[in-house]
């Protein structure tokens, strides 16, 4: 379980003005991209800690840690 304290973050007022600004087809693709971002960013680093993973395997943790551990390998 994770004992971490939730943190609140503030978006600064002229990047929410920006975002404002948006329609709603700019903010979902910037959305989708940060997704992406955020998966090859883990992919590397699980690579790298697990390096005899299968790619499998590897999708499969990416899934547990972008979800809060909502998703999981089956086996817990």
């Amino acid at each position: 379980m994770n004992s971490r304290r939730p943190v609140v973050e503030v978006m600064d007022p002229m990047v929410a003005e920006i975002m404002r600004k948006k329609t709603p087809v700019e903010r979902l693709a910037i959305a989708f991209n940060m997704w992406n971002t955020a998966r090859v960013i883990l992919r590397g680093a699980i690579k790298s800690e697990h390096e005899d993973w299968t790619a499998e395997e590897v999708n499969r943790e990416i899934a547990k840690r972008i979800s809060g551990g909502v998703v999981t390998d089956g086996h817990e």
